[in-house]
């Protein structure tokens, strides 16, 4: 006869039954209330238990309840100190990213010699080893923790940027190029894997939609700074491009800096000279925000925020067929949006518009993505159906890009700007894939 324990827990919103042997025979469960029900139904200890290693592990509790008011304040607290910083993280990444079009609408070209096939090749290199850098810049991350590796990939970064300033010429223009596509790879993937520390997966769509909100935000607020950076030209004999490009590298450069000192690793290490010596949040909220997440997610327990991927790891991963759809998808998605987007700026150049109409001229099409990213996570989330949406940005897309092909050369520029502001305002589905 196997020795068993029995506890019956009851409050005024959840009434939970545990039977628990000594064995390995599951824990049996009654959830009356999302608010406080503890596992799910025919839920085992040994699958929602973290590994001892794991950062969280001293806060694990099986039996811990909480009401749905507490967890709605805390989700608010951890949308306030952890997104929004991240949010900030992103913007610093889309500035040094996209100023590159700002400067094409100051003539950097000229200035510097080039052709537009130079800046396709400059811009090739880039994605090329963006995308080279992906995996790898991961598990580093994974390996040494986000909170310590975003901020070196931050500075790094910035760095490279300030030295777009001082290029002369083809040579320098694919270096800074190549470099900053190799710094700035895998800074997504490695921001959504620090929010996943804290957030469960219903919560990240939005967040990560607030994410891509604020990086396409940038474009508005670069457009304003390119608007009075570029009047610099001819200051200490620079084109109005370089000061560009050296500004808006300091700025990100601080920002990666106290990156480094703000980031916590993980809910339960929030302690430290700069964040306080009590950290962040008390003990009850500590145990809270540990146990909803792996009751979410109870793979999340299975390794530690300094454990890196081992080959065998990083290759069942990949050989799991059930992500090839969405690797296929994220790999196909943006392709026909990508060209129109960064060519915009020499584009509305062609049609006749100055460097400063240019600049503001790209402020709608933002506007009307950053509309539809938040509408449709959000349409996402309530009728909990992703590949809808999908359908639908293919439909918006599609007779957009034939009208592109199709409009007579006679067609006035204020017809191509309202097709092409259409396309790149299209609706975003990369953050319902979170």
């Amino acid at each position: 006869m196997s020795d068993k324990s029995s506890l019956s827990l009851e409050s005024k919103q959840v009434s939970v039954t545990i039977v628990q042997e000594t064995s390995t025979t599951p824990i049996q469960t009654r959830k009356h209330d999302a608010r406080g029900g503890v596992l799910a139904a025919g839920g085992s200890l040994e699958f929602y238990e973290p590994i001892e290693e794991y950062e969280g592990k001293h806060r694990y509790d099986p039996l811990a309840e909480w009401t749905e008011k507490e967890e709605k304040q805390l989700v608010r607290r951890l949308d306030y100190r952890i997104c929004s910083w991240v949010c900030l993280m992103f913007f610093a990444l889309q500035l040094d990213r996209g100023n590159i079009g700002q400067a094409l609408s100051d003539g950097m070209l000229d200035d510097l010699g080039l052709s537009t096939n130079n800046y396709n090749y400059g811009m090739t290199i880039f994605y090329l080893c963006f995308l080279c850098a992906e995996v790898p810049s991961q598990m580093i991350s994974k390996k040494l923790g986000p909170d310590v590796w975003i901020p070196i990939q931050m500075v790094l970064w910035s760095v490279v940027g300030i030295c777009q300033g001082v290029v002369t010429g083809e040579k320098s223009f694919y270096a800074t190029r190549a470099l900053l596509g190799l710094i700035e790879g895998g800074f997504i993937p490695d921001a959504l894997l620090y929010l996943s520390y804290f957030y469960t997966n219903n919560e990240l769509p939005m967040r990560v939609a607030f994410f891509y909100c604020v990086s396409n935000s940038t474009s508005i607020i670069a457009a304003f700074l390119a608007f009075g950076i570029l009047r610099m030209r001819a200051i200490g004999g620079w084109e109005g491009w370089r000061w560009l490009f050296v500004i808006e590298g300091a700025l990100t450069l601080i920002i990666g800096v106290i990156s480094w000192f703000y980031l916590p690793p993980s809910p339960t290490q929030t302690a430290s000279w700069f964040r306080g010596k009590d950290g962040w949040f008390s003990e009850r909220e500590e145990v809270i925000m540990v146990n909803r997440v792996l009751r979410d997610d109870p793979a999340k327990g299975g390794m530690h925020n300094r454990q890196g991927l081992t080959p065998k790891l990083l290759w069942d991963s990949l050989m799991d067929y059930d992500l090839w759809p969405m690797y296929l998808m994220s790999l196909t998605l943006l392709i026909p949006i990508t060209p129109v987007s960064a060519y915009l700026t020499l584009f509305l150049r062609s049609l006749g518009f100055d460097t400063f109409q240019v600049n503001l001229l790209t402020i709608p099409a933002t506007a009307l993505f950053l509309v539809q990213l938040i509408f449709w996570s959000w349409v996402s989330e309530k009728i909990n159906n992703r590949i809808a949406i999908v359908l639908f940005y293919s439909f918006w897309v599609f007779p957009l890009l034939v009208a592109l092909e199709l409009m007579p050369a006679t067609a006035s520029p204020w017809s191509w700007y309202a097709v092409t502001i259409l396309v790149i305002g299209f609706p975003y589905v990369h953050s319902i894939n979170a």
